[in-house]
Protein backbone atom coordinates (compact mmCIF):
# COMPACT_ATOMS: atom_id res chain seq x y z
CA UNK A 1 0.00 0.00 0.00
CA UNK A 2 1.35 3.41 -0.96
CA UNK A 3 1.65 6.22 1.58
CA UNK A 4 -1.04 8.17 -0.29
CA UNK A 5 -3.48 5.25 -0.10
CA UNK A 6 -2.69 4.82 3.59
CA UNK A 7 -3.48 8.49 4.27
CA UNK A 8 -6.83 8.21 2.48
CA UNK A 9 -7.65 5.03 4.42
CA UNK A 10 -6.82 6.77 7.70
CA UNK A 11 -9.00 9.75 6.79
CA UNK A 12 -11.97 7.48 6.04
CA UNK A 13 -11.36 5.29 9.08
CA UNK A 14 -11.22 8.29 11.39
CA UNK A 15 -14.90 8.94 10.65
CA UNK A 16 -15.80 5.66 12.31
CA UNK A 17 -13.29 5.88 15.13
CA UNK A 18 -14.89 9.10 16.29
CA UNK A 19 -18.46 7.71 16.15
CA UNK A 20 -19.85 6.05 19.31
CA UNK A 21 -19.70 2.28 19.05
CA UNK A 22 -23.38 1.76 19.79
CA UNK A 23 -24.34 3.93 16.81
CA UNK A 24 -21.81 2.33 14.47
CA UNK A 25 -23.20 -1.11 15.26
CA UNK A 26 -26.65 -0.07 14.01
CA UNK A 27 -25.59 1.50 10.74
CA UNK A 28 -26.51 -0.21 7.46
CA UNK A 29 -28.28 -3.09 9.17
CA UNK A 30 -31.99 -3.76 8.63
CA UNK A 31 -33.73 -4.38 11.95
CA UNK A 32 -37.27 -4.82 13.16
CA UNK A 33 -38.98 -1.73 14.46
CA UNK A 34 -42.30 0.07 14.47
CA UNK A 35 -43.94 3.31 13.40
CA UNK A 36 -47.07 5.07 14.53
CA UNK A 37 -49.81 5.14 11.90
CA UNK A 38 -53.02 6.90 12.86
CA UNK A 39 -52.18 6.37 16.51
CA UNK A 40 -51.44 2.65 16.14
CA UNK A 41 -48.05 0.95 16.16
CA UNK A 42 -47.29 -0.83 12.91
CA UNK A 43 -44.35 -3.15 12.26
CA UNK A 44 -41.63 -1.60 10.14
CA UNK A 45 -38.11 -2.35 9.03
CA UNK A 46 -35.60 0.34 9.99
CA UNK A 47 -32.18 1.18 8.57
CA UNK A 48 -29.74 3.79 9.84
CA UNK A 49 -27.11 5.34 7.56
CA UNK A 50 -24.44 7.99 7.58
CA UNK A 51 -25.34 11.40 6.24
CA UNK A 52 -28.33 13.68 6.32
CA UNK A 53 -32.00 12.81 6.12
CA UNK A 54 -32.18 14.46 2.69
CA UNK A 55 -29.28 12.32 1.41
CA UNK A 56 -31.10 9.18 2.61
CA UNK A 57 -34.45 10.34 1.25
CA UNK A 58 -33.00 11.05 -2.22
CA UNK A 59 -31.00 7.85 -2.49
CA UNK A 60 -33.84 5.65 -1.15
CA UNK A 61 -36.21 6.95 -3.82
CA UNK A 62 -33.72 6.59 -6.68
CA UNK A 63 -32.62 3.11 -5.54
CA UNK A 64 -36.20 1.91 -5.16
CA UNK A 65 -37.12 3.20 -8.62
CA UNK A 66 -34.02 1.70 -10.27
CA UNK A 67 -34.25 -1.63 -8.45
CA UNK A 68 -37.99 -2.30 -8.19
CA UNK A 69 -39.52 0.34 -10.45
CA UNK A 70 -41.37 1.76 -7.45
CA UNK A 71 -41.88 5.52 -7.65
CA UNK A 72 -42.61 7.04 -4.29
CA UNK A 73 -44.76 10.15 -4.01
CA UNK A 74 -44.55 12.83 -1.38
CA UNK A 75 -41.91 15.30 -2.55
CA UNK A 76 -44.41 17.90 -3.68
CA UNK A 77 -43.51 20.35 -6.42
CA UNK A 78 -40.18 22.17 -6.19
CA UNK A 79 -40.05 21.43 -2.47
CA UNK A 80 -43.58 22.76 -1.85
CA UNK A 81 -45.97 20.22 -0.34
CA UNK A 82 -43.20 17.89 0.78
CA UNK A 83 -44.67 15.13 2.97
CA UNK A 84 -43.15 13.26 5.88
CA UNK A 85 -44.43 9.93 4.54
CA UNK A 86 -43.35 8.78 1.10
CA UNK A 87 -45.79 6.33 -0.43
CA UNK A 88 -46.68 4.30 -3.49
CA UNK A 89 -50.24 3.03 -3.68
CA UNK A 90 -51.16 -0.42 -4.99
CA UNK A 91 -47.85 -1.33 -6.54
CA UNK A 92 -46.73 -4.83 -7.47
CA UNK A 93 -43.79 -5.94 -5.36
CA UNK A 94 -43.25 -9.51 -6.51
CA UNK A 95 -40.36 -10.06 -4.11
CA UNK A 96 -42.73 -9.30 -1.21
CA UNK A 97 -46.08 -10.63 -2.32
CA UNK A 98 -48.01 -11.48 -5.43
CA UNK A 99 -50.66 -9.00 -4.31
CA UNK A 100 -50.64 -5.25 -4.76
CA UNK A 101 -49.28 -3.33 -1.82
CA UNK A 102 -49.34 0.16 -0.42
CA UNK A 103 -45.68 0.91 0.18
CA UNK A 104 -44.69 3.50 2.83
CA UNK A 105 -41.47 4.96 4.19
CA UNK A 106 -40.37 7.74 6.50
CA UNK A 107 -36.95 9.30 7.02
CA UNK A 108 -35.77 11.08 10.16
CA UNK A 109 -32.42 12.25 11.54
CA UNK A 110 -31.64 10.73 14.97
CA UNK A 111 -28.34 12.68 15.11
CA UNK A 112 -26.57 15.40 13.16
CA UNK A 113 -24.54 12.81 11.25
CA UNK A 114 -26.96 9.91 10.78
CA UNK A 115 -30.39 9.33 9.25
CA UNK A 116 -32.96 6.57 9.69
CA UNK A 117 -35.30 4.97 7.19
CA UNK A 118 -38.47 3.15 8.28
CA UNK A 119 -40.22 0.99 5.68
CA UNK A 120 -43.67 -0.56 6.09
CA UNK A 121 -46.42 -1.81 3.80
CA UNK A 122 -50.07 -2.76 3.77
CA UNK A 123 -52.48 -4.68 1.57
CA UNK A 124 -55.09 -2.04 2.33
CA UNK A 125 -55.81 0.65 4.93
CA UNK A 126 -56.09 -1.92 7.74
CA UNK A 127 -54.05 -4.99 6.72
CA UNK A 128 -50.44 -4.02 7.41
CA UNK A 129 -47.55 -6.41 7.06
CA UNK A 130 -46.23 -7.63 10.41
CA UNK A 131 -43.55 -9.98 11.63
CA UNK A 132 -46.14 -12.15 13.40
CA UNK A 133 -49.17 -12.13 11.06
CA UNK A 134 -47.42 -12.06 7.67
CA UNK A 135 -43.92 -13.39 8.45
CA UNK A 136 -43.07 -14.32 4.84
CA UNK A 137 -44.04 -10.96 3.38
CA UNK A 138 -42.44 -9.09 6.30
CA UNK A 139 -39.19 -11.04 5.85
CA UNK A 140 -39.21 -10.15 2.15
CA UNK A 141 -39.76 -6.49 3.07
CA UNK A 142 -36.79 -6.74 5.38
CA UNK A 143 -34.70 -8.21 2.55
CA UNK A 144 -35.54 -5.19 0.42
CA UNK A 145 -34.46 -2.88 3.23
CA UNK A 146 -31.24 -4.85 3.75
CA UNK A 147 -30.50 -4.69 0.02
CA UNK A 148 -30.88 -0.95 0.19
CA UNK A 149 -28.72 -0.80 3.32
CA UNK A 150 -25.91 -2.59 1.48
CA UNK A 151 -26.20 -0.22 -1.48
CA UNK A 152 -26.34 2.80 0.84
CA UNK A 153 -23.22 1.62 2.66
CA UNK A 154 -21.33 1.31 -0.63
CA UNK A 155 -22.52 4.72 -1.82
CA UNK A 156 -21.68 6.41 1.49
CA UNK A 157 -18.24 4.81 1.62
CA UNK A 158 -17.51 5.82 -1.98
CA UNK A 159 -18.56 9.39 -1.21
CA UNK A 160 -16.50 9.43 1.99
CA UNK A 161 -13.52 8.05 0.09
CA UNK A 162 -13.97 10.70 -2.60
CA UNK A 163 -14.19 13.39 0.09
CA UNK A 164 -11.07 12.04 1.80
CA UNK A 165 -9.19 11.96 -1.52
CA UNK A 166 -10.28 15.52 -2.26
CA UNK A 167 -9.14 16.57 1.20
CA UNK A 168 -5.82 14.82 0.55
CA UNK A 169 -5.42 16.61 -2.80
CA UNK A 170 -6.24 19.93 -1.18
CA UNK A 171 -3.73 19.26 1.60
CA UNK A 172 -1.07 18.24 -0.92
CA UNK A 173 -1.65 21.43 -2.91
CA UNK A 174 -1.40 23.45 0.30
CA UNK A 175 1.83 21.63 1.13
CA UNK A 176 3.24 22.46 -2.31
CA UNK A 177 2.19 26.09 -1.94
CA UNK A 178 3.73 26.36 1.50
CA UNK A 179 6.92 24.65 0.32
CA UNK A 180 7.21 27.14 -2.56
CA UNK A 181 6.58 30.01 -0.14
CA UNK A 182 9.28 28.74 2.21
CA UNK A 183 11.75 28.29 -0.68
CA UNK A 184 10.99 31.76 -2.06
CA UNK A 185 11.31 33.34 1.36
CA UNK A 186 14.58 31.55 2.01
CA UNK A 187 15.91 32.65 -1.40
CA UNK A 188 14.75 36.20 -0.79
CA UNK A 189 16.26 36.18 2.68
CA UNK A 190 19.60 34.90 1.35
CA UNK A 191 19.58 37.63 -1.32
CA UNK A 192 18.76 40.25 1.29
CA UNK A 193 21.53 39.00 3.56
CA UNK A 194 23.96 39.21 0.65
CA UNK A 195 22.82 42.75 -0.03
CA UNK A 196 23.16 43.59 3.65
CA UNK A 197 26.69 42.13 3.71
CA UNK A 198 27.60 44.11 0.57
CA UNK A 199 26.14 47.29 2.02
CA UNK A 200 27.92 46.63 5.32
CA UNK A 201 31.22 46.30 3.48
CA UNK A 202 30.43 49.47 1.51
CA UNK A 203 29.58 51.29 4.74
CA UNK A 204 32.85 50.19 6.33
CA UNK A 205 34.74 51.34 3.22
CA UNK A 206 32.83 54.65 3.32
CA UNK A 207 33.72 55.17 6.99
CA UNK A 208 37.41 54.49 6.26
CA UNK A 209 37.36 56.80 3.24
CA UNK A 210 35.60 59.50 5.27
CA UNK A 211 38.29 59.27 7.93
CA UNK A 212 41.03 59.52 5.33
CA UNK A 213 39.31 62.44 3.62
CA UNK A 214 38.84 64.17 6.98
CA UNK A 215 42.58 63.99 7.57
CA UNK A 216 43.19 65.28 4.05
CA UNK A 217 40.63 68.04 4.64
CA UNK A 218 42.53 69.27 7.71
CA UNK A 219 45.79 69.17 5.78
CA UNK A 220 44.13 70.93 2.86
CA UNK A 221 42.89 73.70 5.14
CA UNK A 222 46.37 74.16 6.49
CA UNK A 223 47.85 74.27 2.99
CA UNK A 224 45.12 76.65 1.88
CA UNK A 225 45.97 79.06 4.69
CA UNK A 226 49.66 78.79 3.85
CA UNK A 227 49.03 79.48 0.17
CA UNK A 228 46.82 82.47 1.04
CA UNK A 229 49.61 83.94 3.09
CA UNK A 230 52.13 83.30 0.29
CA UNK A 231 49.89 84.93 -2.30
CA UNK A 232 49.38 87.93 -0.04
CA UNK A 233 53.14 88.35 0.38
CA UNK A 234 53.66 88.21 -3.38
CA UNK A 235 51.01 90.87 -3.83
CA UNK A 236 52.64 93.05 -1.21
CA UNK A 237 56.04 92.63 -2.87
CA UNK A 238 54.65 93.47 -6.27
CA UNK A 239 52.87 96.53 -4.87
CA UNK A 240 56.08 97.74 -3.26
CA UNK A 241 57.98 97.49 -6.55
CA UNK A 242 55.34 99.59 -8.23
CA UNK A 243 55.78 102.44 -5.79
CA UNK A 244 59.57 102.74 -6.41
Amino acid sequence: MTSKSLIVLLLVSSIYVLRPQFAAAQLYEARNGSVSVDGQARDAVQVQTDGSAQWLRDFWQSWLKDTYNIRLKGNGMLGVGKKAVLEAQQVPVSSVSGKLLNFYSTIVAPTDSTAELAVYAAFDKTAYLSASDTPTEYAALRNIAQGFATAARQKAYREQLAAAEEQLRTTEKEKERLSKDVTNLQTNTAANLLKIATLQQQNEANVLQARQDSVKLVRNAQELELYKQRVQRRRDQLSALGRK
